[in-house]
């Protein structure tokens, strides 16, 4: 009976070894850390937008319409609700990547505006908060690429046979991963 006992404990400890789970939840969670730094750098781009739409204002009420638009696609990101399970709705998803584009594009518009201003280009506050902005663009890029990563991994990881059978069993699915809304418009040179 020992040795009976003793048999089917090694079994399950071999098959359990094999499942896969510890590996899923190592990589759920990196996945996890990683739009953590994506919702991260995104913030602190939203921090820096009043800084930079106050100094464009003291140059630029003209362009009022324009400054108008950054503040609201600024708006809008900040009363979305980013969750970890905003990775698991890919609705959610869908609309926290669209709001940052619209928010990416309304930057563009100011970036666009502030070259009709020789004197803006030249303020020194501006030029920092320039240089911070594309700074954090950067980190945008590089935090997407990690996260784009980490779900790469994670998807490949849940389809893996045996592991797939132990994610479907516990309800793991494959990740929504970063698209580009435009893509062959981004495509076209």
């Amino acid at each position: 009976m020992k040795r009976l006992l003793a048999f089917a404990a090694a079994a399950a400890a071999l098959l359990l070894s094999g499942c896969g789970y510890n590996d899923i939840q190592r990589r759920d969670e990196g996945v996890n850390a990683a739009w953590s730094e994506v919702v991260n750098q995104y913030q602190r781009r939203a921090d820096l937008i009043p800084n930079l739409v106050n100094t464009v204002k003291g140059y630029a009420q003209q362009e009022q319409e324009v400054l108008t638009r950054v503040t609201e696609a600024r708006s809008r990101v900040g009363q979305m609700q980013v969750t970890p399970e905003t990775l698991n709705d890919p609705q959610a998803f869908q609309r926290f990547q669209q709001a940052q584009g619209d928010l990416s594009s309304a930057l563009s518009r100011l970036l666009v505006v502030v070259e009709k201003y020789p004197d803006l280009k030249s303020d020194k506050n501006f030029l920092e908060l320039q240089a911070q902005l594309e700074g954090t663009e950067n980190r945008i890029a590089v935090a997407r690429n990690r996260y784009i990563k980490a779900v790469q991994e994670f998807n490949v990881l849940v389809r893996e046979f045996p592991v797939n059978l132990t994610a479907m069993v516990f309800g793991y699915k494959p990740k929504a991963n970063f698209t580009v809304e435009n893509e062959r418009e981004i495509s076209n040179a």
